[in-house]
């Protein structure tokens, strides 16, 4: 399944999560299985402190795949500048005009975004992506999401807005905007359609609703989350290739389990959310939780081999794990350190082979938007 430029939101909607007519999704579940939920208010938040009490505490590891490593610190007194993008690479144009006619535009790729809206819109326009409007202002540029636009920030659905809405305008203009699949989409869109519906974690009974609330689940989105949502991020590739960058939202192999080829796997992914089975979603967003596959010395790099050879590209591009942790410059949630972590820019490792875009945005580090390929 290829990504289309210019998806924007779907026209009819129906309650519940509807399929995209070229997909052919099925407008309800198939026999069998349990109906979504309404995830209306008083469907999810009838008690928060009800709810949130009847969480076990003992909780097996799928509930919060990142426990301890994704805190969200308190940004009072923070510099709003420390969330600005990096600058673009020596010698490019800033000014969003279009490369050289005939030639693909100039290739962007965005880290992991959490709902922070205004960081959002500052580093785009700090690199000529978007106009003081908010609109497309970038010619034939191509940009790319690393997935990740909800939860423990404030406005997860107002990101998703902006980049619904961008996708159709960079289209328009001759250029393209896209977005990957990350786990949070999974996590989001399993909490819509199956609320606390027990799901079989391997390590005991869980929920799409419980795992969401402890990984920095907004209320506010979810109040505000609708069908074209819905529709829009279940359709997002999991896996794609650009000039040689292998694009992932996860830095892990578990993409190997999914397909040949980077076609099979976005197939594979949209066919496993079209079934709408509870456990296989399940298992699913678990897979693209996983981490630190490359993180290693000796073992990383053969890890990016292993998705290179399968998937092709010369380096791979992944948000998902925040680039303080990579580093191991962040330890503790308890930690209290005003300023955030100093991500100044991309983390490069395992040989050279990996790219981390994740600046750790929730933790009053940085929204990276990254003009590729790197300036060496």
């Amino acid at each position: 399944m290829t990504q289309g430029a210019g998806q924007g939101p779907a026209v009819g909607a129906t309650a519940g999560v509807s399929p995209a007519p070229t997909h052919g999704m099925p407008s309800a579940p198939p026999h069998g299985s349990p109906e979504p939920p309404h995830a209306s208010p008083t469907h999810l938040y009838s008690s928060p402190a009800a709810l949130r009490a009847s969480v076990p505490t003992d909780l097996p590891p799928e509930y919060t795949p990142t426990e301890r490593d994704l805190p969200v610190i308190g940004r009072e007194g923070t510099d709003d500048g420390a969330t600005l993008a990096l600058s673009p690479v020596a010698g490019t144009e800033t000014d969003g005009t279009a490369a050289a006619e005939g030639g693909p535009g100039r290739l962007y790729v965005v880290g992991d975004v959490h709902g922070y809206l205004d960081e959002l819109r500052e580093a785009l326009r700090a690199q000529g992506l978007i106009d003081a409007e908010d609109h497309w202002a970038a010619g034939t540029t191509r940009l790319w999401f690393l997935g990740d636009f909800t939860d423990r920030g404030p406005d997860g659905v107002g990101v998703i807005d902006l980049v619904m809405r961008l996708s159709a305008e960079a289209a328009a203009a001759g250029g393209y905007c896209k977005a990957l699949m990350g786990n949070h989409e999974l996590l989001i869109i399993g909490a819509k359609r199956f609320g606390d519906t027990p799901v079989n974690s391997g390590a005991g009974t869980a929920s799409f609703q419980a795992a969401w609330l402890l990984n920095g689940g907004q209320r506010t989105d979810m109040e505000r989350l609708e069908d074209h949502h819905l529709q829009w991020m279940s359709r997002l590739d999991a896996v794609a290739e650009e000039d040689g960058h292998l694009l992932v939202h996860s830095d892990t192999t578990a993409y190997l389990e999914y397909g040949d080829s980077i076609e099979a796997v976005n197939d594979k992914v949209t066919e496993i959310l079209q079934r709408n089975d509870a456990d296989e979603c399940w298992d699913l967003f678990r897979k693209f939780t996983k981490r630190f596959a490359f993180r290693d010395d000796e073992a990383g790099p053969h890890a990016v081999h292993e998705l290179l050879s399968r998937y092709g590209g010369r380096r791979i591009v992944h948000g998902h794990s925040p680039i303080p942790y990579l580093l191991g410059e962040v330890g503790s949630e308890d930690a209290e350190d005003d300023e955030g972590p100093d991500v100044q820019g991309p983390h490069v490792y395992a040989d050279g082979l990996a790219i981390a875009m994740d600046g750790g945005v929730t933790m009053a580090g940085k929204l990276l938007v990254v003009q590729l390929p790197l300036a060496d």
